[in-house]
């Protein structure tokens, strides 16, 4: 994987990508929020010999740091859309864990001819409809709660929040270890703000393509479990229940999850 960099007036975002294959599609990782590329190393090492693949530190995150922050969810998909029209990327399955997932959806509001496919990996739908008015009143006051707990606690009680295996949480607290406690509490907070933020614009978020929903059985980050259950009745997009993960289901149990999204491109591969 060849480390690039795409320049915006707020910061400079770090991207991988490897050489293209003979397949005419790209597999595009979003890592979550405070999460990097790291997030994804067992997906790349999976797919990378027979994929074309990129993956990003999202802005404000790992690698893309400094990043002035100041932009929107619709920010970061506008961003990604100019860094795959600077790699000659055309067709592309976006595969976004939690945040990356929110930053999918914005993607195909307004870049919905660029998909063929588009995966939710311990995600949850953008429609206003799905989330309760408190959730979302939260949601807009989540930096005060990181602040008052101390920097080890925060860390501990975090990780065990979002990885349900000892591989999982290992690497959560490598990468979260790169962060000074008031850059991880401002970058939290301002990615749960920015969410709130799509939620209220009310936009369509339609999913046009082939799309499926992964969710880990054991997820405990809010009521991630009680969306997708929602997200997928209401709009018949299957999901799938990763046994022995949490939030981070591709990184407790990568070898399902693998499976699942290589079984969703080579039926993507043979309608294009």
């Amino acid at each position: 994987m060849k480390q690039k960099i795409f320049s915006t007036i707020k910061g400079n975002i770090h991207y991988w990508i490897n050489e293209k294959k003979e397949k005419e599609i790209t597999l595009v990782f979003l890592p979550g929020l405070t999460a990097d590329h790291r997030l994804f190393i067992k997906q790349v090492k999976y797919f990378k010999k027979n994929f074309h693949i990129l993956i990003w530190d999202a802005p404000g995150h790992g690698k893309s740091r400094p990043f002035e922050l100041s932009f929107s969810i619709m920010d970061k998909a506008c961003w990604l859309h100019e860094i795959l029209y600077k790699e000659g990327i055309e067709k592309v399955i976006l595969i976004g864990q939690s945040m990356g997932g929110y930053v999918g959806q914005a993607f195909a509001e307004q870049y919905p001819d660029a998909l063929v496919g588009f995966i939710s990996i311990d995600s949850a739908p953008l429609l206003r409809k799905y989330i309760t008015s408190a959730e979302l009143w939260l949601l807009k006051r989540m930096e005060p709660v990181y602040k008052i707990f101390p920097w080890k606690i925060l860390l501990k009680s975090g990780i065990k929040g979002t990885s349900f295996s000892e591989y999982g949480r290992k690497l959560i607290y490598k990468i979260w270890l790169d962060y000074e406690k008031k850059d991880f509490c401002r970058l939290a907070s301002y990615g749960y703000n920015i969410l709130a933020e799509a939620i209220e614009a009310n936009l369509k978020y339609e999913i046009k393509c082939p799309a499926l929903l992964i969710c880990g059985e054991k997820d405990q980050a809010g009521s991630v479990k009680r969306y997708n259950r929602k997200w997928t009745k209401q709009t018949g997009i299957p999901l799938v229940w990763i046994p022995k993960a949490g939030h981070n289901s591709n990184v407790d149990n990568p070898d399902i999850v693998n499976l699942e999204i290589e079984n969703f491109v080579k039926n993507i591969l043979e309608t294009i």
